[in-house]
C-alpha cells in the first residue's frame, strides 16, 4: 500500500519515445529539481485511502483495452518550460472513465481532461524556455505511437514510489 502518500497514474510510453524524453529530461530540465523520469501524468493526486479501487480500475482497463494510440505533434509552450506535447483521443476517452469512476474522489487539477504531455524543462527563464522551444520545433518530427499501459505511483514530495505497471492487452 501507498502509506498516506497520494496516488499518481501516468500512462507508459514506448520504450523508445520513454528513453529519448528522458534524456532531453536530463539534459534540460533543472538538475536541482530533476528527481523524476520522463512521464505523462492522468491524475495528480488521488487518495491513498482508494488504491485498492484505482489497482481494481486500472487492471480492468489494461485487460480490456489495447494499446492506445498517440501522436507526438510537436513542442508544448509551459511558460517558464518545455514540454513534447501529445493528441490521443483514446487516450483521453480512458482517462474519463477513469475520471468518472473516480467522482468525489478527484483534486480540482484531476476534474479536467489533461493536456497531455512530457515535461522536458520546468522553472527556468522564459528566454531559456523559448531557446529550447525554437531548437526543439526545428528537430521534433510528429509521429505516432502507442502508450503501453497504465503506471501507479505514490507522492512523497518530490520522488515518486513507482506502485505498479498494468500492460494493454485486450
Amino acid at each position: 500500500m501507498a502509506d498516506l502518500a497520494p496516488l499518481i497514474i501516468t500512462a507508459e510510453m514506448p520504450e523508445d519515445m520513454y528513453s529519448w524524453a528522458n534524456q532531453l529530461r536530463q539534459d534540460h530540465f533543472p538538475p536541482e529539481r530533476n528527481y523524476l523520469k520522463a512521464h505523462v501524468t492522468l491524475f495528480h493526486a488521488l487518495p491513498p485511502s482508494s488504491e485498492s479501487e484505482v489497482r481494481d480500475c486500472l487492471a480492468g482497463l489494461a485487460r480490456d483495452n489495447p494499446p492506445v494510440p498517440a501522436r507526438l505533434e510537436g513542442v508544448m509552450k509551459l511558460g517558464k518550460g518545455t514540454a513534447l506535447q501529445i493528441s490521443s483521443p483514446a487516450m483521453l476517452a480512458l482517462w474519463e472513465e477513469m475520471a468518472d469512476r473516480f467522482h468525489g474522489l478527484l483534486i480540482p487539477q484531476d476534474m479536467h481532461a489533461p493536456r497531455l504531455h512530457v515535461t522536458v524543462q520546468n522553472k527556468v527563464s522564459i528566454e531559456e524556455a523559448r531557446a529550447l522551444q525554437a531548437e526543439l520545433a526545428a528537430r521534433i518530427i510528429p509521429r505516432d505511437f502507442t502508450f503501453r499501459g497504465l503506471e501507479l505511483h505514490a507522492y512523497r514530495g518530490g520522488p515518486w514510489d513507482f506502485i505498479k505497471r498494468w500492460r494493454f492487452r485486450g
